[in-house]
């Protein structure tokens, strides 16, 4: 997980500097600019993606999930840890939820985590984690 990288979307001006990115080191070799920059263009190169919603949740929900699934990454996780989200992406109630997005073919497959929910991860099978225990990590952070 390198301090700072962005996402670029190779011949286009848009990039996304994720919360948190975990890559395949063994990929690096083959991207066209990471010797001279923490730019990644590759979905090959990352093993996860994981985005932590702000006021401008639509950005999370909408344009990354079809920029991500574009450029092949395999998993992407949207923390909505305020439940700020629209209704028709975390349901209703809102309330907290952390959105796993997982890569079949060339669209993501999204399943809900909220409370005690345990985390699935196709790319951390032995992860055990709730949605819970994420969100309160986050707010050790923040403190």
């Amino acid at each position: 997980m390198p301090h700072r990288c962005l996402i670029k979307l190779l011949g286009t001006e848009t990039a996304f500097r994720p919360n948190i990115i975990v890559l395949d080191q063994t990929r690096l070799i083959n991207e066209p600019l990471w010797q001279q920059e923490p730019v990644i263009t590759s979905g090959a190169s990352i093993k996860l993606v994981v985005e932590v919603v702000s006021t401008n949740w639509q950005n999370d929900y909408v344009r990354k999930v079809e920029d991500y699934a574009l450029l092949g990454i395999p998993e992407y996780w949207i923390v909505d840890y305020l439940g700020v989200g629209g209704r028709e992406y975390i349901g209703k109630p809102k309330q907290p939820t952390l959105t796993v997005c997982t890569l079949i073919e060339d669209e993501y497959q999204k399943q809900l985590f909220q409370g005690n929910d345990q985390l699935v991860s196709s790319t951390f099978p032995s992860l055990q984690l709730t949605a819970k225990q994420v969100f309160a990590a986050g707010q050790l952070g923040a403190v």
